[in-house]
């Protein structure tokens, strides 16, 4: 086994060990609103739950050189966003968000997604995927070292649920409907694979 001391490699070297290593990782979609109205959207890899009860969400976004990104800043103003499933179905409109612009120019323009409004939000959402969470924000850290944090960990509380009907029954998802896509590294994706069962010891 080779040993590798993180504090030895460079940033860019340590975000390729790790988004090598941890896959496949959920991609959360994520919409929310300037303070001059423009709705944002942008694609994120490091999410995941948090906890069921409440209903938690985490959510870790990159700086740059230390600067926050339009989706941080955004819901640290608002404390509101929207987070969507990325599936097989809307995977390359989503990509395109990935684009950088400048903060008054929507993504949700620029992909040609539909937004749609929200019931316990200001922000909306978009009509392409069949999953969307609802989020308020509960906490938020600033986290790196030195004087310039790295990047931005926000815990969302889901507050509403909007789920496309044809993928829900009794009272759980269809994950071959739902057609969820995760992250690789560099360019590369997966879909749902082979699914197997293992009964977990009582």
């Amino acid at each position: 086994m080779l040993a590798i001391d993180p504090s030895a490699l460079s940033e860019r070297d340590n975000y390729k060990l790790l988004i090598g290593s941890i896959i496949p990782r959920p991609i959360a979609f994520v919409t929310s609103i300037s303070e001059t109205g423009v709705l944002n959207g942008a694609p994120f890899s490091y999410f995941n739950i948090v906890s069921s009860n409440p209903p938690l969400i985490s959510l870790s976004i990159q700086r740059s050189g230390g600067k926050q990104k339009d989706t941080a800043r955004n819901i640290f103003q608002t404390r509101e966003f929207v987070i969507h499933v990325v599936d097989e179905e809307n995977v390359q409109k989503i990509n395109l968000t990935a684009a950088t612009l400048p903060p008054d120019e929507s993504e949700i323009d620029l992909a040609q997604l539909t937004p749609v409004n929200s019931v316990k939000v200001a922000v909306p959402g978009i009509n392409e995927a069949k999953i969307r969470f609802e989020c308020k924000l509960e906490q938020s850290l600033e986290l790196g070292g030195g004087d310039i944090p790295g990047c931005d960990l926000i815990i969302g509380k889901i507050v509403h649920c909007h789920i496309d009907p044809a993928i829900y029954h009794e009272g759980k998802i269809d994950p071959r409907g739902l057609g969820a896509v995760s992250r690789l590294a560099g360019d590369n994706y997966a879909k749902i694979g082979d699914i197997f069962s293992i009964e977990r010891p009582k």
